[in-house]
């Protein structure tokens, strides 16, 4: 182990120290405000915190109509006002007790996030990971690739951006059922789809990669749009951008407080929130404190 990954192992392990001795306190608040579940969280403050909460609270199917966040020093406390996906009160029960798993000890490290992933062998199957230009068809001929392969597609998920396409594939070897960690059907499986991927047009390289980990898919699916530079608009190939409604984005610097402010303002959809602090997480920066505003078809973000 060289000395990077042992200063991480390391740093890793204080902080599920820190979080056994101060763990997560979250309060589920159904009487404060008359149209939305209050759910608060405070809790010992690590690298990635906001990020692991925002995405226990998509993974929930929430709405979240507001939100304060403040995770100054060493510990952050956040409040979220949600709603169900018919604009009602939460009435589960075990809200409280899936948000204090996602941030305990035991949840995975952010860390395992940052780790280049390609063709990996899960529990249960095998997760393919792949980005390139997309065209009509592609994902038909990805199948047809894995088909002839001997390959059972169990699922997948695919996200489109500026003519870029990511993709994360589940499969499992038809004769056994099982994943497949052969590593020569392996790279024989890399070699033939990334032909695919590439075909006659890519004016960028498409990528298949081999990793160990396996982490949240629309997390995953963010840092593949984002390695491949997918916010690069090219108006000869994706066409007018002309008729979408565009974000409004400003960039502030606060020299005096040290923080550069960041200020979002666009059409509300699900799951904004998560791609936003995504995005940030992505680019390397450290949301401190932060506004959210959705309870009209606008949404309002400020994030120093």
């Amino acid at each position: 182990m060289d000395c990077w990954s042992s200063s991480f192992a390391v740093v890793d392990e204080f902080e599920k120290l820190v979080l056994r001795m101060n763990p997560p306190r979250v309060t589920v608040d159904n009487t404060s405000n008359r149209k939305a579940t209050l759910i608060k969280v405070d809790s010992a403050n690590k690298r990635g915190s906001l990020l692991e909460l925002v995405q226990v609270l998509n993974d929930l199917d929430l709405i979240i109509r507001r939100a304060y966040i403040s995770s100054d020093g060493e510990w952050f406390m956040d409040v979220f006002h949600v709603t169900d996906q018919n604009g009602n009160k939460l009435s589960e029960d075990d809200v409280s007790e899936r948000i204090q798993q996602s941030l305990g000890p035991r949840a995975r490290s952010f860390r395992s996030l940052r780790r280049s992933v390609g063709v990996q062998a899960a529990l249960e199957h095998t997760t393919i990971e792949l980005t390139g230009r997309d065209r009509p068809g592609l994902l038909s001929e990805v199948f047809a690739v894995l088909s002839d392969l001997k390959c059972n597609v169990m699922g997948a998920e695919v996200w489109t951006h500026n003519s870029r396409m990511a993709s994360v594939v589940y499969i499992t070897s038809e004769a056994t059922g099982l994943p497949i960690d052969d590593p020569d059907t392996l790279a024989k499986i890399k070699r033939l789809l990334l032909y695919v991927l590439k075909g006659d047009r890519d004016k960028r390289s498409a990528n298949t990669a081999v990793s160990v980990d396996s982490t949240h898919k629309e997390r995953r699916l963010h840092q593949m749009m984002y390695a491949d530079r997918d916010y690069d608009m090219n108006y000869a190939e994706s066409g007018s951008a002309s008729g979408r409604s565009k974000p409004l984005v400003t960039v502030e610097s606060c020299t005096d407080k040290g923080y550069t402010v960041v200020n979002l303002r666009c059409p509300d959809r699900p799951k904004l929130l998560f791609d936003a602090v995504c995005t940030l997480t992505d680019m390397q920066y450290v949301v401190y404190h932060a506004t959210v505003i959705a309870e009209s078809p606008e949404a309002y973000q400020v994030s120093p």
